[in-house]
């Protein structure tokens, strides 16, 4: 009887050592392994040095390793090769990196106006424009991309934050609350939405929201700092301390945003040495 009874089922060609090095990549970024990343793109780039997917995978490798310099030339390379809006985008986010702003910035704008439309470049170019104080452009590029995809919520988030750049926080509230309906599993948004509705002074909304958002992420140590000024502001002195007290149990380098949290609070208080706030935060009231 032979061992493989019904040979050709699920049995193609089996992948180039190219294709098997870039997954390997992939799950190697993924998992955060980036100089294994790197090693691995690098190695097919070096028999092929215009291969798109692994100059993007090597890329990225280097983004995230802070290393933006490294990454032009190999993207470079593989952009002369067609119009891929992907290689662009990287492209743009590694000259932006690399501090060359202007060179950036065309790079992106050229890369928005692929069709179909690539959501990553609109995002990458409001930020650098906002980065470089360009808020109202930046505006300008993401209304432009919600209009091309307005059920993306990425899209909508960076929007609110942009307004809020600009101190425009009715705006920026709208979107988020209409965000937050839409994906309530969201913690990033509604945590930009609570920290809106605390400069607003609505500390009773905020808090609600922020316990939300530590239901999802219970262990996220600014959400509870936050948490913990509300219900300062709202005269729950012990209740506010209590989130503070577990806020730096959580993330010591909390220090800072605790303490300014019970200094500035109406309900907080004032010690005279930073060693005597951490001390008061550290005992046990349970």
């Amino acid at each position: 009887m032979p061992k493989h009874p019904f040979p050709s089922a699920g049995r193609g060609p089996q992948p180039s050592r190219a294709a098997q090095l870039l997954e390997r990549a992939e799950l190697a970024l993924r998992m955060g392994q980036l100089a294994e990343a790197e090693q691995l793109a690098g190695e097919v780039l070096r028999a092929s040095r215009t291969d798109t997917a692994a100059a993007s995978l090597l890329a990225r490798a280097l983004l995230a390793q802070n290393r933006a310099a490294e990454a032009i030339a190999p993207l470079e390379r593989a952009a002369r090769r067609g119009s891929d809006a992907g290689i662009e985008t990287l492209l743009g986010a590694a000259l932006g990196g690399a501090g060359r702003h202007a060179e950036a910035i065309e790079q992106l704008r050229q890369a928005i106006a692929r069709r179909p439309p690539f959501l990553p470049a609109f995002k990458e170019l409001a930020g650098q424009l906002g980065a470089a104080g360009h808020v109202e452009e930046a505006i300008a590029v993401l209304k432009s991309a919600l209009a091309l995809a307005p059920a993306s919520l990425d899209l909508e988030l960076d929007l609110a934050w942009m307004h809020l750049l600009r101190n425009e926080r009715e705006p920026a509230r709208e979107i988020l609350s209409r965000a937050s309906r839409a994906a309530p599993g969201r913690p990033e948004i509604l945590a930009a939405l609570a920290r809106i509705l605390l400069f607003d002074g609505d500390y009773a909304a905020a808090a609600d929201i922020y316990r939300q958002v530590l239901r999802l992420l219970p262990d996220d140590a600014m959400t509870r700092a936050d948490l913990g000024t509300c219900l300062l502001e709202m005269g729950q002195r012990e209740a506010g301390e209590a989130e503070l007290r577990k806020a730096m149990r959580s993330s010591p380098q909390m220090l800072g945003r605790t303490t300014s949290a019970l200094s500035n609070s109406s309900h907080g208080r004032f010690f005279l040495r930073p060693s005597a706030v951490a001390r008061f935060l550290q005992q046990d009231k349970a």
